[in-house]
């Protein structure tokens, strides 16, 4: 029997890839150049604070977002103190820029996609099947796009970050809008409210619970490709065990580890801590 003929599949993809580096190069090469200087100089300025002086604003505002309990002060006052200790505060800094720049822009395309997704059945029907390929797709395979538009450092780290965390945000926005009471929303429209004060002023307050877990979900998920991006490049505590594993020093990567591990928990509780907040406000 012979043989079905095969589909090319993977020569399709890379001319496919290829034409939009060579074609959308004009926004790329500034991104790779300009956004990634920026994001190391910002590093670089986090960095250059006195270590022990943001240790103590850690903790401090650890101790109040956990309603003035000393558990997550003291964790946070212990952990970055090793961290520091152990010589990988400016790693721990390129990390934790990586987390943030990649979390705030996967919120800001994933709360307007998650609102049109809550507003339109056909939007939520065209949307829905990509962010099912986004979430089941390797986070390895994001690493390709992002080395063939970027090429390797930081910039590329926060894209592959960005297409891995950003499904969350949007689902949880689209839920939190649909569970608004249908009575509260009728309400607002007898008072004459318009369509963005309504989205405004009653659905987004109403949904701000659900939206915050989604967001919880998308900054541990960026947090999860710091040490996948350090693959391509992407410093920070990753590249640390990355090295390690290469060259099979089990001591260093096990500290680089757990210095990822205190800043995923200390993240985590923090935007876990939000969250709390407003589902008792709620």
């Amino acid at each position: 029997m012979d043989k079905i003929p095969e589909i090319p599949l993977a020569p399709f993809v890379s001319d496919f890839t290829d034409w939009i580096s060579d074609t959308f190069a004009f926004l790329f090469d500034p991104l790779k150049n300009e956004f990634g200087d920026g994001l190391e100089d910002f590093a670089d300025l986090l960095a250059a604070v006195p270590p022990l002086v943001v240790i103590f604003i850690v903790a401090v505002l650890a101790f109040f977002i956990s309603g003035k309990r000393f558990g997550l002060a003291i964790f946070s006052l212990l952990g970055l103190l090793l961290v520091w200790n152990q010589g990988l505060w400016e790693e721990l800094m390129l990390s934790f820029t990586l987390v943030l720049v990649a979390s705030l822009l996967s919120i800001a395309i994933g709360v307007p996609i998650g609102i049109l997704m809550s507003k339109s059945k056909i939007a939520e029907n065209t949307i829905t099947p990509v962010l099912d390929f986004m979430q089941t797709m390797p986070a390895f395979v994001y690493l390709i796009p992002a080395v063939a538009f970027f090429s390797i450092g930081m910039v590329p780290g926060i894209f592959a970050s960005l297409i891995f965390a950003t499904p969350p945000t949007v689902r949880f926005t689209n839920l939190g809008i649909r569970q608004v009471s249908k009575e509260l929303v009728e309400a607002s429209e007898a008072f004459g409210s318009t369509g963005m004060q309504k989205l405004f002023k009653v659905e987004l307050p109403m949904a701000k619970a659900t939206i915050m877990a989604g967001i919880n979900q998308t900054v541990m998920l960026s947090l999860s490709m710091v040490v996948i991006a350090s693959m391509i490049g992407a410093p920070g505590l990753g590249r640390e065990v990355l090295s390690s594993l290469q060259r099979s020093d089990v001591g260093t990567g096990f500290v680089a580890g757990l210095g990822i591990v205190i800043l995923a928990i200390i993240i985590d509780r923090f935007t876990q801590s939000v969250t709390g907040k407003e589902r008792v406000e709620s």
